[in-house]
């Protein structure tokens, strides 16, 4: 799948770092920004009609009231979300200005931990050479 929002190279390592992190578990990758999003990956077998819009619009709201709510909890700040569904889990590691989604078929703790930990950096190098 093409991006409209990153170059192809940084959009293909967010994809492949997903992808050596969670083998064939992955369902989906999405990069999102405040106000777009573009799905970089979706396994073969899933069905290409999501909503995705109401599901990222959803995701980056939730990352704004997560920021907020815990500011100056004891825990500290918030580093990912991991959500658990019927069919899946979903995981947002989030910036300021984007962030990324991925779906997935179950995993370890640690794994969902390395995951967030790679594209976190992926996002803040991305970041860097902005400024």
């Amino acid at each position: 799948m093409s991006s409209q929002l990153l170059s192809e190279d940084f959009a293909e390592n967010i994809v492949t770092t997903a992808r050596t992190a969670t083998g064939d578990s992955l369902r989906s990758v999405t990069y999102f920004t405040r106000s777009d999003f573009d799905q970089l990956y979706l396994r073969d077998d899933l069905e290409q009609d999501a909503d995705l819009n109401t599901f990222v619009g959803h995701e980056w709201r939730g990352y704004r009231e997560t920021q907020n709510a815990y500011q100056e909890s004891e825990l500290g700040q918030c580093k990912f979300t991991v959500r658990s569904f019927e069919n899946g889990y979903l995981l947002r590691v989030a910036e300021d200005r984007r962030g990324v989604l991925i779906t997935t078929d179950g995993l370890s703790m640690q794994s969902y931990e390395e995951i967030a930990e790679a594209l976190k950096r992926m996002l803040q190098d991305a970041d860097d050479e902005e400024a």
